[in-house]
C-alpha cells in the first residue's frame, strides 16, 4: 500500500515542496520581524542619542514610546506562539 500511495501522490509532490519552501520563508519572516534584538539596540543608540545632545527629550519620547510598544508586540507574539524560539 506505501509504494501505491507513493505513486498516486507523486504528481502532487513539487506543490508539497513548493509550500514547504513558502512555510520555510514565512517562518524565518517571522523570526527576523519578532527578534527583539534590533529594537533593544534601537533603544540603547535612541539614549546614546540623547545623551550626547543629538535630539531632543520630546523626540527621545515619540520615538521611545514606538520601540516600547514594538516590545509589547514582540512579546504577546512569542506568548501566544509557544514554538518563537527568543533570539539573544
Amino acid at each position: 500500500m506505501g509504494l501505491l500511495t507513493h505513486l498516486l501522490t507523486l504528481p502532487v509532490a513539487p506543490v508539497r515542496g513548493v509550500v514547504w519552501v513558502a512555510q520555510q520563508v514565512v517562518d524565518r519572516a517571522e523570526e527576523e520581524y519578532y527578534d527583539p534584538a534590533p529594537v533593544w539596540r534601537e533603544l540603547a543608540d535612541l539614549e546614546r542619542r540623547l545623551v550626547s545632545g543629538e535630539i531632543d527629550q520630546e523626540t527621545f519620547d515619540r520615538r521611545e514610546d514606538q520601540l516600547l510598544d514594538r516590545l509589547d508586540e514582540i512579546a504577546a507574539f512569542r506568548q501566544q506562539d509557544p514554538e518563537a524560539r527568543p533570539q539573544s
